[in-house]
C-alpha cells in the first residue's frame, strides 16, 4: 500500500516516472489475474433519472429536453441474448437512477439467469435505491452493484451531486451487508477537485472493502452546467488507475470507454496502466443514441475493439472472476 505522499507524487508522474509506474501496476495485476482482462456486456435500460448531477446531460433538470426511454423485461432480455451468444459471461444492466425501472429488472434477472443455466454475473448500476429495494434484487438473483462515490469530497460532492456523500456510502455498507460484490469509482479532473482529494479517492476503497473500482476522467458535456469546463487530464486518470492497482491488487479496474473518448487509444493505456475490464455495448441503437451520459458523441465500444486492443497489449479475454469453480468463459 503507498501512503499518501506516495500516491500523491504517483498521480502527478510523467514521463519516465509514469512508465515505470505504469510497469509495476502492470506487474502487480499479472500476478494476482494473470494476463487476463475480463469481459462484461452492458445494457443501458434507461435514460431517466430523478438526480440532477452537474456533470450529466441525463440529469433531472433536462429530463423535458432529452427523448425518454425505458426498457421492459422483455428488451432487456433481448438484450441478454445477445450477450449470451458473444460469449460474455457478465451482463451489466446501467441506468439513470429511477425507481421505475425497478420491476423490469426483477422480473429480468430470473430469465437471464435461466438463459445462462445460473452461470452469469449480473451486475447492477441503478444507483441510491433503498435497502429493502436492493434485497429484492439480491433475491431475485443479482449478484454484484456498480455505485460510484464520485468524488471524496463531502462539499464537492454535495455541489455537484445535489446529494451528500453519506447517502452514497450508506448505500453501499447495505450492498456489502447484502452480499454484493461492489464496485465504487471516481471521476478525476472534477471542476473544483483538489489532488489531495483524488488522493483520498483512492484511499477510500480500502476502508470501504469494495471488490471493483473505476476511473473516469471528466468529460464536459453539453447541455450542463459544466459544459464549459476543461476536460479531465488523460494522463491523470491513468496514474490513478496505476495507483489503485498497486494499492489495492485484488481490484477489478475497468479501462472506461471516457478513456477512449479522452483520446484514441486511450482504453489500451489503460490496460497498460494496470486496468483488467472492459465493457462491450449491447444496447439497442435506437436507445444508444439516447444514452447521453457523455452527450451525443460519446465513444461506443464493440467487441471487435475490445478483442483488437487485448490482443494488442498481450493478454487474453476471460469471464467473470465471481463465478465459483470455474474462470469463466473465454471471449
Amino acid at each position: 500500500m503507498l501512503s499518501s505522499t506516495e500516491i500523491r507524487e504517483a498521480i502527478q508522474a510523467s514521463a519516465g516516472r509514469q512508465q515505470e509506474l505504469f510497469e509495476e501496476a502492470r506487474r502487480v495485476r499479472d500476478e494476482h489475474f494473470g494476463k487476463t482482462v475480463i469481459l462484461r456486456g452492458v445494457v443501458e435500460i434507461t435514460n431517466v433519472c430523478r438526480v440532477d448531477c452537474d456533470y450529466c446531460p441525463m440529469r433531472r433538470g433536462n429530463a423535458r429536453y432529452n427523448d425518454r426511454y425505458v426498457m421492459t423485461s422483455e428488451d432487456i432480455l433481448s438484450r441478454a441474448r445477445e450477450i449470451h451468444a458473444a460469449g460474455i459471461d457478465v451482463i451489466l444492466l446501467q441506468g439513470g437512477e429511477t425507481p421505475r425501472t425497478l420491476a423490469a429488472v426483477t422480473k429480468a434477472i430470473p430469465a437471464i439467469r435461466e438463459l445462462y443455466d445460473n452461470r452469469v454475473e449480473i451486475l447492477l448500476n441503478l444507483g441510491n435505491l433503498t435497502r429493502a429495494e436492493y434485497a429484492q434484487l439480491r433475491r431475485a438473483g443479482a449478484t454484484s452493484y456498480i455505485l460510484k462515490h464520485e468524488t471524496s469530497d463531502p462539499r464537492l460532492h454535495l455541489q455537484i451531486r445535489k446529494e451528500t456523500l453519506d447517502s452514497r456510502l450508506r448505500c453501499m455498507r447495505d450492498l456489502l451487508d447484502l452480499g454484493f460484490k461492489v464496485g465504487t469509482g471516481l471521476i478525476s479532473d472534477l471542476p473544483g477537485q483538489s489532488l489531495d482529494s483524488i488522493v483520498q479517492d483512492i484511499e477510500l476503497a480500502g476502508p470501504l472493502g469494495v471488490h471493483m473500482c473505476s476511473v473516469s476522467p471528466f468529460v464536459p458535456a453539453p447541455g450542463t452546467p459544466l459544459a464549459d469546463a476543461p476536460a479531465g487530464s488523460l494522463d491523470l486518470a491513468l496514474n490513478v488507475i496505476a495507483c489503485l492497482r498497486i494499492c489495492y491488487p485484488h481490484l477489478l479496474v475497468p479501462s472506461v470507454s471516457a478513456l477512449e473518448k479522452a483520446d484514441a487509444g486511450g482504453q489500451s493505456r489503460g490496460l497498460a496502466a494496470g486496468a483488467n475490464v472492459l465493457t462491450v455495448n449491447f444496447t439497442g441503437d435506437a436507445d444508444r443514441g439516447r444514452y447521453l451520459i457523455y452527450g451525443k458523441q460519446r465513444y461506443i465500444v464493440r467487441l471487435q475493439h475490445v478483442r483488437d486492443i487485448v490482443a494488442g497489449a498481450g493478454l487474453r479475454t476471460r469471464g467473470s472472476v465471481f463465478l465459483p469453480t470455474s474462470a469463466g468463459r473465454r471471449g
